[in-house]
């Protein structure tokens, strides 16, 4: 409300000190919470910044990337650049590269691992890259996950970050979903490796009790970002900006307007502090946890791959006449506990197989909501199953 109310456009730091100062200080706090490297940070080279969504964050770094390549082999090998990830990485990527200008055919997406929880192996990478290289193409940008949408999977961050090093490519994280738990130490080696990266990106408002929108990008080098991005029209220019000695965020991002986020993020930071927001987290794992547990405790129901985070990802076992692996009696699960109005859950596809995904991330849940769930799950699952045997 604050935020909104004070109605700032804080695109350069004289049009408002306060939002660009705190912006500053918060992501500065926030990479300590996480033990980002210190070369994240503001006093480097480096910082942080806010953006709208993970969408934007990818975008502005590929850009970054892009334009970095193209300074080294010249503006007309865009046709030679190369982009690497996962079959399990966002869809962002994909649209990010669309917006580059990206030949579509340049874009290597490359088969998880189902035995590796569907995270990427460095082996597949490396393959990808050493076929593109024997074309004479330049891979140049390569994207990690921490916490996949489908299954939450954790790609190995330091193989992938030593390849990228290697063949001089920019290494970026998407940690968008699951960076909030690596504030609790017990989940911080899912980052071991963010040393190796280029950038790294979690979003506050996805489960870090922070409105939407609210995505916070940290970089190694910011003049990639102001080089790519930056735009300085008369009108824009000023004293404070012209000497240097101060951060414009409009250079960081694509829009040239930006709203007061970091106040929200403050405030959130202030109230709750590290040990309640690690309380938090902790406490929605927890009942993950046990919402796996009954899953497992039901023989009529399989979890495909194991959790990691907040993210269960289950199915109803089909009897052995389904021909279609489930597919119809997990939708028809789905759809009918989801009309129901009472929860609402959403689905993936692993390997061919439809699959449900639970997922606690509501501040108010608490484990009766699970276990009504639960309840729901299994009496719609009766009622489907009475049914396949008629």
């Amino acid at each position: 409300m604050l935020s909104a109310a004070f109605n700032i456009v804080g695109f350069s730091w004289i049009t408002s000190p306060a939002a660009t100062e705190l912006e500053v200080i918060v992501l500065d706090w926030v990479a300590k919470m996480l033990k980002l490297p210190s070369e994240f940070l503001s006093a480097a080279l480096g910082g942080g910044v806010i953006q709208g969504t993970a969408s934007e964050a990818i975008l502005v770094v590929l850009l970054s990337a892009r334009d970095r390549t193209l300074r080294k082999h010249g503006k007309k090998s865009l046709e030679k650049i190369v982009v690497y990830a996962s079959d399990q990485t966002h869809s962002a990527l994909k649209k990010a590269c669309q917006i580059a200008g990206i030949f579509p055919e340049n874009i290597r997406i490359v088969k998880a691992d189902c035995s590796m929880n569907y995270a990427v192996t460095p082996g597949a990478v490396s393959e990808a890259i050493s076929i593109d290289l024997s074309a004479g193409l330049i891979p140049f940008f390569i994207c990690a996950t921490v916490g996949t949408t489908s299954s939450s999977a954790v790609d190995p961050l330091h193989e992938l970050g030593q390849i990228a090093q290697a063949h001089d490519m920019w290494f970026h994280i998407d940690a968008a979903y699951a960076g909030s738990a690596c504030i609790c130490p017990e989940y911080r080696k899912y980052l071991n490796g963010v040393e190796e990266a280029d950038s790294f990106n979690m979003n506050a408002h996805k489960w870090f009790l922070t409105n939407f929108d609210c995505s916070l990008l940290w970089v190694k080098d910011r003049n990639y970002l102001i080089q790519a991005l930056s735009t300085n029209p008369e009108f824009l220019k000023n004293k404070a900006s012209q000497e240097n000695s101060v951060i414009d965020f409009k250079d960081w991002q694509i829009p040239l307007g930006r709203r007061f986020r970091s106040l929200k993020l403050w405030m959130v930071l202030r109230l709750y502090g590290v040990e309640n927001l690690q309380s938090y987290i902790r406490k929605h794992i927890q009942l993950a946890q046990h919402f796996e547990q009954l899953v497992i405790s039901d023989p009529r129901f399989e979890v495909v791959t194991p959790r990691n985070f907040s993210l269960v990802c289950f199915c109803l076992v089909p009897p052995t006449c389904e021909v279609d692996n489930g597919h119809k009696l997990n939708y028809d699960l789905m759809d009918s506990a989801n009309s129901s109005g009472k929860i609402f859950i959403s689905h993936t596809v692993l390997s061919g197989k439809f699959v449900l995904r639970f997922v606690v991330g509501a501040p108010l849940t608490e484990e009766q909501h699970v276990d009504a769930a639960w309840k729901l799950l299994q009496d719609e699952a009766t009622k489907l199953l009475g049914n396949v045997v008629q």
